[in-house]
């Protein structure tokens, strides 16, 4: 589900700097992670790895991540006073330095949200170089995914039938499925399920409708330009 850097990614995107990788990719992880959370963010616990570790504060990397977190995209000048803006908003957040030897690209933050409504979500991300992420980790499922389309994460029980029923849910108003995930731990699976276009509400409800569907989240591709992400 991985794919190559265009011509676009190498000149870098359109962005508050100073660098693609720690500033736009950056805000791109944080943005993921409040999708997924679904509600207004009131905690953060961001654990920075690897170069992220060593230079997030003269790459900006950490005010980027918090403006993501807000649902600022990576060219929204509001990133430069994301701590100010937090503060105002009554995000509280930490972050944590991981100093160990690991075996995690260079450029990873694993990133803890909790919700006003006392829901949480961890992630752990990627920024792979000109504005490009990738998603490795959710909710401690292995995953790999970009974010540049359209995109359902879904934790369910592993049952027969689970992923004729989701496909069928998804299939019924004309949406293709491009590519699907599926990992399993125990008794539980989690899938992410790549479409063509962006998911309505109310498949989305029906998804979640399924009794033994845990989690059911739309991620929406993080484009320059997006603004504040209103939930």
């Amino acid at each position: 589900m991985t794919e190559q850097p265009s011509i676009f990614d190498i000149l870098g995107p359109i962005m508050i700097g100073p660098s693609s990788s720690h500033t736009a990719g950056a805000s791109r992880i944080g943005y993921i992670a409040r999708q997924l959370l679904n509600d207004k963010p009131v905690k953060a616990v961001v654990t920075l790895y690897n170069s992220f570790a060593k230079t997030h504060k003269g790459h900006r990397t950490d005010r980027a991540i918090i403006g993501g977190i807000l649902g600022f995209g990576p060219d929204d000048v509001r990133i430069r006073n994301s701590f100010e803006i937090a503060h105002q908003e009554g995000l509280e957040w930490e972050f944590k330095i991981s100093g160990g030897i690991n075996k995690l690209h260079s450029n990873t933050a694993r990133i803890h949200l909790r919700g006003q409504g006392g829901g949480t979500v961890e992630i752990a991300g990627a920024s792979l170089g000109g504005g490009r992420i990738k998603i490795q980790e959710i909710e401690g499922f292995h995953v790999d995914f970009s974010a540049h389309t359209h995109t359902i994460v879904i934790i369910a029980e592993d049952i027969p039938g689970s992923i004729k029923n989701i496909s069928g849910a998804i299939a019924e108003k004309g949406t293709n499925i491009a590519n699907m995930y599926v990992a399993r731990d125990e008794k539980m699976a989690n899938m992410v399920i790549e479409v063509d276009q962006s998911i309505d509400r109310e498949t989305l409800k029906k998804i979640e409708s399924f009794k033994w569907v845990k989690f059911a989240r739309r991620v929406e591709p993080v484009a320059d330009g997006s603004s504040r992400y209103d939930k």
